[in-house]
């Protein structure tokens, strides 16, 4: 319930402060185009999003034939998780152990698993895995990281914007002052307090999503071991993130990122390996 209520606080935070930089920029009438493009940006994650990724990671259709004990892994907990239909199930041809699930909600979802991910693990853990992402599934996680995302990004451009064409002007001595100082927090700060607000959603997301496994698998020692395994992979994990732009850009969908690729904490996506065993374990 913690995990619930922060979320939605931190949600509502992020819009509050998307429409606070909006009138920073450009008063009454910014806040009201900065809030138009959100929703442009959130319309467009909302239908769009998950052909893009899986199109990304060249994610292919599961085959009912090679994958049928995947298929009745993942049937069943859908069922337990009492899901209107079982999600598309779809392999990704790498060697990265990882997992994701994806779509607008869940009449629309998509669970994700990459090979590696099924030759390192056991069923059990698979199970696990699938569970887990049954979870951001069961509670709109997908939504509402689509929507916290497409904020982000709205916040980003305008930052963007405003360090290459300087928004703020104006005449008078207090009015260039006052621009500057908020050119100076749009410009440089606002990305980072974006960053910040969508990591605090995600790790909360997170967690719960591990909750789900452990209830839907009745023990959260199958998640820690399939969670220590993978991290055994993190240097590999690591180096197809580095490769890949997208791979960097979408490492908050995935069950596990590695901790290495952020400089602080705070910026992490993920909980590390140890909160997320003790919160299983508790």
């Amino acid at each position: 319930m913690l995990n619930i209520i922060k979320s939605g606080f931190l949600i509502i935070l992020m819009s509050v402060f998307l429409i606070f930089i909006g009138y920073l920029t450009g008063g009454p009438d910014g806040a009201l185009i900065c809030f138009a493009l959100s929703l442009v940006f959130n319309f467009f994650s909302y239908f769009f999003s998950d052909k893009i990724v899986l199109a990304a990671y060249r994610a292919q259709p599961a085959d009912p034939n090679a994958h049928a004990w995947l298929f009745d892994v993942l049937t069943k907990l859908a069922n337990a998780a009492e899901l209107p239909v079982v999600p598309k199930l779809y392999v990704i041809p790498i060697a990265e152990p990882n997992a994701f699930a994806t779509g607008r909600n869940p009449k629309h979802a998509v669970v994700a698993v990459t090979q590696g991910l099924l030759n390192i693990l056991d069923r059990d853990e698979v199970a696990a895995v699938i569970a887990h992402e049954l979870g951001h599934v069961k509670h709109y996680d997908i939504l509402i990281q689509t929507i916290v995302a497409a904020m982000a990004s709205a916040i980003m451009w305008i930052a963007s914007m405003t360090r290459w064409f300087g928004i703020f002007g104006g005449s008078g001595n207090d009015r260039r002052d006052s621009g500057a100082a908020g050119w100076l927090f749009v410009a440089l700060l606002s990305p980072v307090a974006a960053m910040l607000i969508q990591a605090a959603i995600s790790r909360s997301r997170e967690y719960l999503a591990d909750d789900y496994s452990r209830k839907l698998m009745g023990s959260g020692e199958y998640l820690i071991n399939a969670l220590a395994r993978i991290s055994g992979r993190e240097d590999q994990i690591l180096e197809t993130q580095q490769g890949s732009a997208i791979s960097a850009s979408t490492a908050h969908m995935f069950i596990y990122s590695p901790k290495a690729n952020f400089l602080f904490k705070i910026f992490s996506t993920h909980p590390s390996l140890e909160e997320r065993v003790q919160n299983l374990r508790k």
